[in-house]
């Protein structure tokens, strides 16, 4: 697998980014900002909603009707059983641990403006790390998303790294935790860098969110440690209101785009080094 980066350039190829942090700290916004903003460039943008309380449709400004049609990949139930062999929710069965996956984001994503959406769901009859079909498709898909593909992949996560195996975790470029001023927001980044340190991740940049005072901001660079802080965005009452109408913040909040703008500089920076 080859992956360069040469920004001055203008060369670019294959960025993966895996957002996560506790809930409700806004990982989605950012992910979807990131998204819109790749997309802008003319980058090939695939956006994967890999936390089961999804509302990265939402926050792309997908409309509610719209999104509702978007079917989760763990919850296609006669896809899972024809790539893996075996019915959904099965355990203790043979089934296929490399099903085919390579066609699935043109055939099952939602394309919208410029970006290819997935929800991958979770299965419904047991934990993520369970060794059932319907996650072995799950897991499969997503290291082909981060290995094989050449996409921008941005990969909206839960609060932890369930869905990582060692292979896709080692090859993500950008591993972002968002954190917000508050001690339980840093604990959860420190566990989930401890974890990803586990899965060989290198590098843990973390992105600070919901600051209203230069106070918050040296919180979060005072307690994070070694993780290095790429950027940070101002609570914004147009997030709010975005989400309120079922808006993307992208086209809303033009304060915030203009943050994270900066921060997907800052990762093109720090990755070209």
């Amino acid at each position: 697998m080859i992956m360069y980066y040469i920004i001055s350039k203008g060369i670019f190829s294959g960025m993966k980014i895996a957002i996560t942090g506790k809930g409700g700290v806004g990982k989605t916004t950012l992910a979807s900002l990131l998204s819109h903003l790749f997309a802008a460039e003319g980058k090939r943008v695939i956006a994967v909603d890999a936390d089961p309380d999804a509302n990265l449709a939402s926050a792309l400004g997908i409309s509610g009707e719209q999104a509702r049609k978007v079917v989760p990949l763990a919850e296609m139930t006669e896809l899972v059983e024809e790539r893996t062999g075996a019915k959904p929710g099965s355990m203790g069965v043979v089934f296929t641990l490399n099903p085919k996956v390579d066609d699935l984001p043109e055939s099952i994503g939602y394309h919208f403006n410029g970006i290819v959406l997935l929800i991958m769901g979770k299965p419904k009859t047991a934990a993520s790390g369970c060794y059932c079909p319907e996650n072995v498709l799950l897991r499969r898909l997503l290291r082909h998303l981060v290995v094989e593909r050449n996409e921008v992949v941005i990969v909206d996560m839960e609060a932890g790294i369930e869905h990582l195996t060692r292979g896709t975790a080692e090859a993500v470029d950008a591993f972002i935790v968002v954190v917000e001023p508050g001690q339980r927001s840093i604990q959860t980044a420190k566990t989930i860098k401890e974890m990803a340190e586990k899965l060989g991740v290198k590098k843990v940049f973390v992105v600070a969110n919901k600051l209203r005072s230069n106070e918050d901001f040296n919180f979060i660079r005072d307690t994070i440690g070694d993780m290095e802080l790429i950027g940070s965005i101002t609570f914004n009452d147009a997030i709010l209101a975005a989400d309120i109408k079922g808006c993307s913040p992208y086209s809303y909040s033009p304060e915030s785009v203009a943050e994270v703008k900066e921060i997907k500089e800052n990762i093109e920076k720090s990755l070209s080094q």
